[in-house]
């Protein structure tokens, strides 16, 4: 197996291992624990913030141990807070747990993605990604299917089957090379200095949605299992929620055969509208279509940011850890900065007089600055092509 099929491997076993503690911790909070959606918020904020602590210190860490050794140290710390949770859950197991997961998956996934595109050209990072991409994706919706089966069937199966994954991705990642092999900045293959500077404007462009989608993304992990609950679905519940990391998939899967999309801001523009849009959707639809709708709409966005926000930071970063550390600490801010604006949302409820008010004023000032930040970093865009692929 060569280097990129075996960490594609790891991706996908990490993925699934992953995926049911970050999101089907939320179902197995209010099914087995009863929390509310205020515990569940409270709970995603200590995630987030604990993701993107180790996001931001994933490169110098990785420098220090070098980027094997730390995927080893990460792999069985993992298992071992996956067994803590097993032998001892509880209302404050599972906080203490989750944030140390937290933790650990803000430093492991910017050395996984350091290894997917290390040494390659552009154009072969654009397919790296992709697959990359397509293959943790992959892994999602089955994650979330299996999520609701395993939370009925004992109290410690959610995270017994994690731990079982974490031990097989040891295995798989005791022939990784101790470090990736970098592309040398005077490659002939690396960008000209003008068209970095154009993919650096994209780059912050997509980061600014990144933020935004996964802070209403963290806002919806916390509240779907109430909103589903409250239409009669438990067990269902969330392999219901998978639809918009299916969805996902398929955005990513197109975005990996038509590369038109690469140096453009097509992505961006169409995510500015869908990605409020879809949230609102699921957070006030009044029955099943509506809110699954909704979750079309928002995987689809999620899908062209995740994907062109990734690509970027590897090309512009040449596909060292510090480029996916800036990502995943995107992401891990966006895993604190949606549920605290949900608490926020909750607090305004009273004085506002409904949920829909309330809602409305705690996040939608999340999309309104992300999307301003995002179409800012564009705005040559506006006016002339400079942003066109070369």
């Amino acid at each position: 197996m060569n280097r990129l099929g075996r960490i594609l491997l790891i991706t996908f076993v990490e993925s699934f291992a992953t995926i049911c503690l970050e999101r089907g911790i939320y179902f197995y909070s209010v099914t087995r624990l009863g929390f509310s959606d205020v515990m569940n918020l409270w709970l995603a904020l200590a995630f987030g913030l604990a993701y993107v602590t180790g996001a931001l210190l994933s490169h110098p860490i990785a420098s220090r141990l070098k980027e094997k050794r730390l995927i080893t140290v990460l792999l069985i710390l993992h298992c071992v807070v996956h067994l803590m949770l097993a032998l001892w859950i509880g209302p404050t197991m599972l906080f203490v747990g989750s944030t140390l997961l937290g933790m650990l998956n803000g430093l492991k996934w910017p050395v996984i993605e350091s290894y997917v595109s290390a040494g390659r050209t552009p154009k072969q990072t654009l397919r790296a990604v992709g697959i990359f991409s397509i293959t943790w994706a992959f892994s999602v919706p089955l994650a979330l299917a299996a999520a609701g089966p395993l939370i009925e069937l004992s109290a410690s199966a959610l995270f017994l089957v994690p731990a079982v994954l974490n031990v097989i991705a040891l295995g798989l990642s005791r022939r990784l090379p101790q470090e990736p092999i970098y592309l040398p900045h005077e490659h002939p293959d690396r960008p000209s200095v003008q068209h970095l500077t154009r993919l650096k404007a994209l780059l912050n462009s997509s980061r600014w949605l990144l933020l935004a989608s996964y802070s209403a993304m963290w806002v919806l992990a916390a509240l779907l299992p109430r909103i589903f609950r409250d239409m009669g679905f438990v067990v269902a519940a969330p392999a219901l929620s998978g639809v918009l990391e299916a969805v996902r998939l398929v955005a990513f899967v197109m975005m990996w055969f038509w590369l038109g999309w690469c140096g453009r801001a097509i992505p961006i523009y169409l995510s500015v509208i869908l990605l409020p849009v879809g949230f609102f959707m699921i957070l006030f639809g009044e029955n099943l279509p509506v809110v699954l709708g909704g979750e079309v709409l928002f995987g689809i966005s999620m899908g062209l940011i995740y994907y062109s926000s990734l690509y970027y930071a590897m090309i512009v970063k040449n596909a060292s850890v510090d480029a996916g550390g800036g990502h995943e600490s995107l992401i891990g801010a966006g895993f604190a900065i949606g549920p605290a604006a949900g608490l926020i949302a909750v607090g305004l409820v009273p004085l506002l007089g409904s949920q829909f008010y309330g809602m409305i004023a705690g996040i939608a000032p999340v999309f309104v600055v992300c999307s301003v930040g995002a179409l800012w970093a564009i705005r040559k865009e506006l006016t002339s092509k400079t942003l066109a692929t070369d």
